[in-house]
């Protein structure tokens, strides 16, 4: 009989990639985010180089023995997909890439235990029972890292606080109490070596609040700021940061898909806890496909109104393109709806962007600021179906219209034509609107950006649901010499297009597909390729 083997040190190091972060700031990182899953309050950190040890202890729930058998098992983990932003436990696990050993204590009732851990070889990770050292007093979890390195970050206390304000930013400003209090009813503290870390609250020249509602629903779901400055933010600050139960998820402008006039000197930050229910696995990005991946892109184009209304209050709207590209641009996008569905069937992976499902097309609202007014209506739709998949009906009630409302949907889909109040907010806080008395048309499929990128050599890139064409290329600039904008920008979203759809080797063959999809868009011609050779 055969045994099957597990190369461990090689599979400690693919999930160590498989996070865009140095080790250390991920081991970090993750072993807060279990401490927050356990539902601790507070969380000390004490790094004594002279020993070369990093020590963590939460006041969470604990583990108990046969819980702790278990954490020693790769990927072996309690919770439930959604309800957490840990992933099993994999910080302690990374760690032991750089430590000599580690050493965990938890104790949960009368069950107090500990147990010493370290990699032996490619192959064995022993661990073993030891006597607790008395690192946990009365109930939760400690972990104690004993570094291979002496000049690890993780023996220097500035670096630690610099990942915990970085990664762990809601929860140490006050802004986000109003959500996060739903989670962490008693706060959560930090300590760094007997100091504790104070919380600091946004600051800069224009500071704007946001909060994303749902159609009439006066609660928001998401919350966060907008930050605006006369000079420069640090290179790691820029950008807008997305949140969920206080951990950081995604940082930067190209997830959102817009861009101030000035990206470098605006920041700023959304917390969104339902959103920890599309997280990857690694609980390091978000789903794109199916209901969940729905969920967080119904989101997004919620965030993208609230982040835009506010950009043009502050006359910070990034100007479009020129009206010459504008009107090649337009007819472009419409094309490309159809282009897309048509291609889907014959490259699988187009489905994060255009899925398709019995019934009909689903609508992704992910145009332009304004450009879908059934956004609304399809994120509460999105979420209905996630909460019934997950059973949670606490979040079904708390983000759809309630029976007995003014808000009517009809059975395509889109709403009343009756006019609706808006939610009642504060000076200052971009709301996102509810359902208009005119309803627009529904938009699906890519859209496109032009940003300028000089000395790129790709014609363009894919950020999520958007293509940017690099209008700094020397080919675009001659490509609008001679009045061809229209057929560069479809060989650039081709391009683009093809790394997600297929391998390299068939990068030819998928923009060929592409190129004839697009021309027969032009007078309607039905297709006339429908499965690969």
């Amino acid at each position: 009989m055969g045994e099957t083997r597990v190369d461990l040190q090689h599979l400690l190091e693919d999930l160590r990639d498989a996070y865009p972060g140095a080790l250390e700031e991920t081991i970090l990182t993750e072993v807060v985010a279990n401490s927050l899953d356990s539902g601790a309050t507070g969380l000390k950190l004490t790094a004594d180089p002279a020993a070369l040890t990093l020590t963590i202890v939460d006041d969470g729930s604990g583990m108990r023995r046969r819980d702790l058998v278990r954490y020693h098992d790769l990927a072996a983990s309690t919770k439930t997909r959604g309800q957490g932003i840990g992933f099993a436990g994999v910080g302690i696990k990374l760690g032991l890439l750089v430590c000599e050993d580690v050493v965990t204590e938890t104790r949960r009732g009368k069950e107090h235990v500990a147990s010493r851990w370290h990699l032996a070889g490619r192959h064995k990770a022993p661990w073993k029972w030891i006597p607790p050292l008395g690192l946990v007093v009365d109930h939760g979890t400690a972990v104690q890292l004993k570094l291979q390195n002496a000049l690890s970050p993780l023996l220097d206390e500035g670096f630690i606080e610099g990942v915990l304000r970085r990664q762990y930013q809601p929860l140490l400003q006050p802004e986000f109490d109003e959500v996060l209090a739903a989670y962490y009813p008693k706060g959560f503290r930090f300590e760094v070596n007997g100091r504790l870390l104070e919380r600091q609250p946004a600051c800069g020249v224009d500071v704007s609040k946001l909060a994303v509602c749902l159609a009439r629903k006066r609660k928001p779901v998401a919350i966060g700021y907008l930050i605006r400055s006369e000079s420069p933010f640090p290179e790691d600050q820029r950008g807008l940061a997305i949140s969920t139960f206080g951990k950081v998820i995604k940082h930067g402008w190209d997830w959102l898909g817009i861009m101030p006039a000035a990206p470098d000197r605006t920041v700023g930050m959304i917390e969104a806890p339902a959103l920890a229910a599309a997280l990857t696995l690694n609980k390091g990005d978000f789903v794109r496909v199916g209901t969940r991946g729905a969920l967080y892109l119904g989101y997004r184009k919620a965030i993208q109104e609230a982040v835009s209304q506010q950009l043009v209050q502050w006359g910070d709207a990034r100007e479009s393109e020129d009206k010459a590209s504008r009107r090649t641009m337009r007819p472009l996008e419409r094309d490309l709806e159809t282009v897309l569905v048509d291609l889907a069937d014959e490259f699988p992976l187009l489905a994060s962007l255009v899925e398709q499902r019995a019934g009909g097309q689903k609508r992704l609202p992910i145009g332009p600021p304004g450009s879908a007014g059934d956004g609304q209506a399809f994120l509460a739709s999105s979420i209905t179906r996630h909460s019934e998949e997950v059973g949670e009906p606490g979040l079904l009630s708390e983000l759809t219209p309630q029976p007995g409302g003014t808000e009517q949907a009809t059975a395509g889909g889109q709403a009343s034509s009756e006019p609706q109040p808006q939610p009642e907010h504060s000076p200052g806080v971009a709301v996102v609107p509810g359902v208009k008395a005119r309803s627009r048309p529904g938009r699906y499929g890519l859209t496109i950006r032009f940003e300028s990128q000089g000395g790129d050599p790709d014609l363009g890139r894919l950020v999520e649901s958007t293509v940017v064409i690099n209008d700094a290329h020397p080919a675009y600039r001659r490509a609008a010499a001679s009045r061809s904008e229209g057929y560069h920008i479809a060989l650039a979203v081709a391009l683009a297009l093809a790394r997600l759809a297929v391998p390299p080797a068939e990068a030819h063959e998928f923009v060929t597909a592409f190129l004839v999809r697009w021309g027969e868009a032009l007078d309607g011609t039905p297709r006339r390729f429908r499965k690969r050779s």
